[in-house]
């Protein structure tokens, strides 16, 4: 799906203000590809700097975290916490994309799932586990992608990928053959792959419908904007850059020292005061991000970020 048509009205030309660097959630509605969401918001907030973190499918809801301007650096330390998601899966129908937007491909007649099945299955799916791709996905074989391939009717080997299921849990849904599902898990995961894992371990087949990602690290999604809400609001929504890191090692430095690196000083461990294994968000005393450290390999840490003044 391309940029959609015009955009929410009232919303600015790309590049009718000053730019503005920073993070804003998004409550993404159904029916959007996690591109089209960026490019309404490059007319909302008229610029083109705009990026996200972790793809979200067309059907699915919720959470999806944009950066703006130079805090677009920042959203690989978002794509890599956590995500959390609920769904539900569809017991008994199998189809092309593991979702209710594939085409049935199989049917098994299942019975009702207990309670001591459902306990059964958390320490199976919990943990490190294995998931092989879905066809439908933007994984690349041969340098191509999975779901450009999976159009033309190509189905190839994928190679399991192992993944981190932080919580499980599951529960009857709200009509037979249908179970409710939140999972808290890695980047990564392929719910969808879950779900279906799901159905063949319990002896059947089975699909995800209803997906909504409801939190990606500490962006939950009472911090989520509709679009509508974006256009009216706006800027006024923005959280500044340090929102991308709260989960890193915090480091002070003196007012001297942030103006240096923001100008490409490198300074030492020592001279930062960085200590453990990193990565570090440094700040400079008045609560603004100037830079992220990390260490590369056993090599000394050096700024990965660079936020400018």
């Amino acid at each position: 799906m391309g940029e959609p048509v015009g955009g929410p009205a009232g919303s600015p030309t790309v590049g009718s203000a000053e730019p503005v660097d920073g993070f804003v959630v998004v409550d993404k509605p159904s029916g959007l590809t996690s591109h089209d969401v960026v490019a309404t918001c490059r007319r909302i907030f008229g610029q083109r700097r705009i990026g996200h973190a972790g793809t979200l499918d067309p059907p699915a809801t919720g959470v999806l975290c944009l950066g703006l301007g130079r805090a677009t650096r920042l959203l690989r330390f978002v794509e890599a916490a956590p995500k959390r998601y609920a769904g539900e899966i569809v017991l008994g129908v199998g189809t092309t994309t593991l979702d209710d937007t594939g085409t049935p491909v199989e049917r098994v007649s299942m019975g009702p799932v207990s309670d001591a099945e459902l306990e059964a299955l958390i320490p199976v799916f919990s943990g490190r586990i294995e998931q092989v791709p879905p066809m439908v996905s933007a994984v690349k074989v041969d340098g191509r992608r999975l779901y450009a391939l999976a159009r033309e009717g190509v189905e190839v080997a994928r190679a399991a990928r192992r993944v981190e299921i932080y919580r499980l849990e599951l529960a009857p849904g709200g009509e037979p053959g249908v179970l409710s599902l939140e999972v808290e898990c890695s980047p990564g995961t392929y719910v969808r792959t879950l779900a279906a894992d799901i159905g063949r371990h319990l002896g059947g087949v089975a699909h995800l419908r209803n997906l909504r990602r409801l939190a990606v690290g500490p962006f939950g999604v009472e911090r989520a904007h509709p679009l509508a809400v974006l256009a009216e609001a706006g800027r006024d929504l923005v959280e500044p850059p340090a929102a991308a890191v709260v989960g890193l090692d915090r480091v002070e430095i003196e007012d001297a020292l942030a103006a240096r690196v923001r100008l490409g000083y490198q300074p030492s461990s020592l001279e930062l005061g960085l200590a453990g294994d990193g990565p570090w968000a440094v700040f400079a005393p008045d609560g603004t991000l100037v830079a992220v450290w990390e260490r590369a390999g056993a090599g000394a840490p050096r700024a990965a970020v660079v936020l400018a003044g």
